[in-house]
This record gives structure tokens, sequence and C-alpha cells, in this order.
């Protein structure tokens, strides 16, 4: 039987790279400048397979969640949480068929282009100057999105941007778009721990790697709750870009094998 030594991840440039992305992830999930923790899987993956880097992070992931499942219950939108987590749970089923079905460099296409999107939308809504008037709910384009964003979530942790493009038109209140994103993706992380636990992700070393990164789940959301009102968003946001555009691009080029 190996030893625990030789089944946890050492390098040292790994958690270079994984301690600062999941921070990023944590501060997100605390309410501070949402939708930063894009950034987790694509960082991991420069040195990891992607499919490995998504099972270490799940279970910080699962961890961080109760937290945000704590504070946002029971204040979400019941209108689109009856449309959307039925489409994420598709999505997750999608998902996790074509998990093993992908190889790894075609996955760090799929991981990077994912990255460079949301960093493409975010610009372009940062430059749009005045917004449209508010979206009508849909459950088509609800449905439809939903499945996209668990499709992608399970793939890469990457569900935010496909979520975000049906949930932000329809400018729900902020705590009540808050907390139907937050119990959302709280509802599908626990859930893709099946699938993943079934296509053997969730093996001993995966597992005993994400135990070291554990402590990062509540250290990353209690940054992001003291970090409210002390830094702006702006510039919290523009370290994400930079990030973004340095991890997805790499990515894209492994995929491509540039």
């Amino acid at each position: 039987m190996p030893s625990l030594d030789s089944l946890l991840i050492t390098d040292p440039w790994f958690y270079a790279l994984a301690v600062p992305a999941l921070l990023i992830t944590g501060i997100s999930k605390g309410g501070f400048a949402s939708g930063g923790g894009n950034l987790s899987v694509p960082a991991m993956a420069l040195l990891l397979p992607a499919p490995q880097a998504a099972a270490i992070s799940l279970p910080v992931l699962c961890a961080m969640d109760l937290a945000g499942l704590r504070a946002w219950w029971g204040r979400w939108s019941a209108r689109e949480m009856r449309v959307i987590l039925p489409g994420g749970l598709v999505g997750i089923v999608l998902g996790s068929l074509a998990f093993g079905a992908m190889g790894d460099r075609l996955t760090k296409l799929m991981v990077g282009v994912i990255a460079l999107a949301f960093l493409a939308r975010a610009l372009w809504l940062a430059r749009r100057g005045t917004p449209p008037a508010p979206a009508a709910p849909s459950a088509v384009r609800g449905g439809f999105w939903s499945i996209v964003s668990g499709f992608t979530s399970t793939i890469a942790h990457a569900g935010g941007p496909p979520l975000a493009v049906y949930l932000y038109p329809l400018r729900l209140e902020r705590a009540q778009l808050a907390a139907t994103t937050v119990v959302f993706f709280g509802v599908v992380n626990y859930a893709k721990l099946v699938p993943y636990a079934a296509l053997g992700q969730l093996s001993l070393g995966n597992l005993l790697t994400s135990l070291v990164l554990l402590p990062l789940a509540p250290v990353g959301v209690r940054l992001g709750v003291w970090l409210q009102g002390r830094i702006s968003d702006k510039v919290f946001y523009r370290l994400i870009y930079s990030l973004l555009a340095l991890t997805g691009g790499k990515l894209v080029a492994d995929g491509l094998g540039l």
C-alpha cells in the first residue's frame, strides 16, 4: 500500500498556485466581488490534469458553500429557483457523461475558453454604459442557461458565467440575486460529489490534498467579509481579470498543443 506522502501532492509550485486561487474563491463566496472565484481550476490546471484540479477543488468549495448557505438560506427567488435548479441538475448529468469521455487537452482547452469568455463578457459589460431595462423571466432561457451552468460547473467549477447570462438581466434585488446564486451553486456542488465519486475522482490522494487546502475555506470566506468596505471591487476585479487572462490563455495554448 502506498504511503500517504506518496499520494499527497508535494510540488511547491502547485501550492503556490492553489493557495491564492482558493483564497480568491473564498473571498468571492464571502460576498466581496462576487464572481471572482472562476480562477481556481484554471490556475491548478496549469500543473495538473484539469479533471484532477476540479476534483481537488470540490471538497474545499463544498466547505465554503456551508457559510454561504447559512447566510442566504430562504432569501432566494423561489420563481427562479424552480427554473434553474432542475436545469442545473440536468447539466450535472450531462457534464458527468462528458467528464469521463474528454481527454486532458480538450478539458484544458474548454477550461481556458470558459475563463477567457468570462473575462470578455465582464469587460464588455463594464464598457457598455447604461444598463438595459430588466429582462422578463423565461423558463426556456432559464432552463437552457442553467443546464449550461451545471455542465460547465461539473467540468471545471465554472458555472457562474452561464448562469449570469440569464440571472443578471433580470435585475433582481441585490440580496435576492446573491441568495439565488449562492444557494444554486451550494446545491450543485454537493450534488457533484456523487458523479465525482463514481468517476473515481475523489481518490485518497486527491482527498488528502483537499484536506491540506481545506483551512483556506473559512479563511477566504472571512477575508471576503472583512474586505467589504475596505477595498474597492474595481481593484479586486482588475487583479482577477489579469490572472484570468494569463491562465486562460496558457490553458488554451496547451489545449491546442501550441
